[in-house]
């Protein structure tokens, strides 16, 4: 990717930030991803836009900038993809976060999008929240331990046979750390 179509983002920390075209944006985003076959949340396509948005506004919900934010990447002004960033605020854990629901737009793929994202959540997580590592669970069979490898995660164990999208289709869940960061 050249600097020149180079990704723009746009964090949001707090509901009140989210309006219903933005909205509307992230779960057609998620919806198509979902329904394409990624492993972004919703294993079993197709889901429809209700059930995509009820799932959305929970995380809306708990938007907050210590706790919960979605970064979202941004081609040409449109939205090309996201994902949230979690902590537990219990001092035991604090000090590290989740990378959930990682996706990009179907038509941007194959344009450094996806890497961007995560580099850009890489420089939130120290920089912004704090924090010292970030998690992630990926789903087996889909080569997303090698993206997430060449990006500098190391996976840490795999739950064997623990997602199944259907019968005979068991795949590994594979635990992965991003640390330093």
């Amino acid at each position: 990717m050249t600097s020149s179509n180079a990704p723009g983002f746009t964090q949001i920390v707090n509901p009140d930030e989210i309006t219903d075209g933005l909205r509307q944006t992230l779960v057609g985003c998620w919806t198509e991803v979902s329904n394409a076959g990624g492993a972004a949340g919703f294993p079993f396509p197709p889901v429809d836009a209700a059930e995509v948005t009820a799932v959305l506004d929970r995380i809306i919900e708990n938007l907050a900038p210590s706790t919960s934010r979605l970064l979202i990447a941004l081609a040409d002004g449109t939205v090309a993809g996201w994902l949230n960033i979690r902590r537990d605020p219990h001092p035991l854990v604090a000090h590290w976060g989740t990378i959930h629901h990682v996706q990009t737009r179907l038509g941007v793929r194959g344009q450094g999008i996806g890497e961007a994202l995560m580099h850009r959540v890489r420089e939130v997580a120290r920089d912004e929240m704090c924090l010292e590592q970030l998690h992630l669970a990926a789903r087996g069979g889909v080569g997303l331990e090698a993206f997430y490898g060449q990006l500098g995660w190391k996976e840490i164990g795999r739950w064997p046979g623990a997602l199944r999208l259907a019968t005979g289709d068991d795949r590994d869940e594979i635990l992965m750390v991003l640390s330093p960061l």
